[in-house]
């Protein structure tokens, strides 16, 4: 898989940008016909115009952008979204704001970044008993003892 067939929504819609050559996410931008301001604690839908053909046996994930995250306090508001391959529809972005000043989006601002995986679809089979292991059913910290 070498190429992702994107679909543009509208025309001012900008095709993703990958930042470097070997970075692992593309850059989604806003496609907006006028800012959109995002209040302490709340989220928006930004919209990005296009719709994409993600393989079967894949997913997009769409990740925080780090920058906008750590100076912004903007971030996906489910934390990581998940694009199914069968999924035709818009990619739409909902940025929730983490901080204390009100945040303001524009039309052609990077807003997410999209990871293109494969995806293991496996069939649960219902056992009685797992496998042993040294960790058992140790959960959080229970390694950093």
């Amino acid at each position: 898989m070498n190429t992702i067939s994107v679909k543009k929504l509208r025309e001012n819609a900008i095709l993703p940008t990958y930042g470097s050559v070997e970075a692992a996410g593309a850059d989604l931008y806003a496609c907006l016909d006028a800012p959109v301001c995002i209040a302490p604690g709340a989220s928006a839908f930004i919209p990005t115009g296009l719709s994409m053909e993600i393989p079967k046996g894949y997913a997009g994930l769409i990740y925080a952008r780090s920058g906008l995250a750590c100076k912004r306090g903007l971030a996906p508001a489910n934390k990581v979204g998940v694009i199914d391959s069968d999924y035709r529809g818009e990619f739409i972005v909902v940025l929730h704001n983490h901080g204390s000043v009100s945040q303001e989006i524009v039309h052609g601002e990077r807003i997410a970044q999209l990871v293109i995986t494969p995806v293991l679809t496996p069939a649960f089979n219902e056992v009685s008993e797992l496998s042993d292991t040294q960790r058992a059913a140790g959960g959080f910290g229970s390694t950093g003892k």
